[in-house]
């Protein structure tokens, strides 16, 4: 009975002055990489972190939508300051507003909405655009305002 539990005594101290990571020391010799589980998949491509909203990539921007441009888009302040410069028509239409006087050329799409009270533009003709804006009138009932912008000259 004693030669068992010697020979047990000697296994359970071998094992418990064996080394707890096995890997660790398995690599320790062969790379002179620190911490070789903690690296990324090289098979897998990197999480990018991309954050929703306009992107800027060397000169282009991005929606998040698919649609992509060359051209920074600023937004129209009020329906009554714009000047219709121009207007594109074709299979997509688009209409190229300026905000008073001055300032860059911005380009505006049909369903688009313009300005702080949320003017949509529903059309873009060859003489100019038109705005459709939701109101409350004086009895409380929702009406719809139009109008006709053409284009300056």
């Amino acid at each position: 009975m004693l030669p068992v539990l010697i020979i047990c005594v000697t296994f359970t101290v071998g094992a418990l002055a064996a080394p707890v990571d096995a890997l660790s020391n398995f690599f320790r010799d062969k790379t002179k990489i620190d911490k070789p589980f903690e690296l990324r998949d090289p098979f897998k491509a990197p999480h990018s972190k991309v954050e929703k909203g306009e992107i800027k990539k060397e000169g282009y921007f991005s929606s998040g939508k698919g649609e992509y441009s060359n051209i920074q888009t600023s937004k129209v302040t009020s329906v009554e300051t714009i000047k219709v410069v121009g207007v594109l028509i074709g299979r997509e239409r688009r209409a190229m507003v300026k905000n008073g006087d001055g300032g860059p050329i911005i380009i505006l799409k049909e369903g688009m909405k313009i300005g702080e009270d949320g003017a949509e533009l529903k059309a873009i003709l060859p003489g100019g655009i038109i705005l459709v804006e939701k109101i409350v009138n004086v009895y409380g009932q929702e009406e719809y305002l139009e109008t006709v912008i053409p284009i300056s000259k």
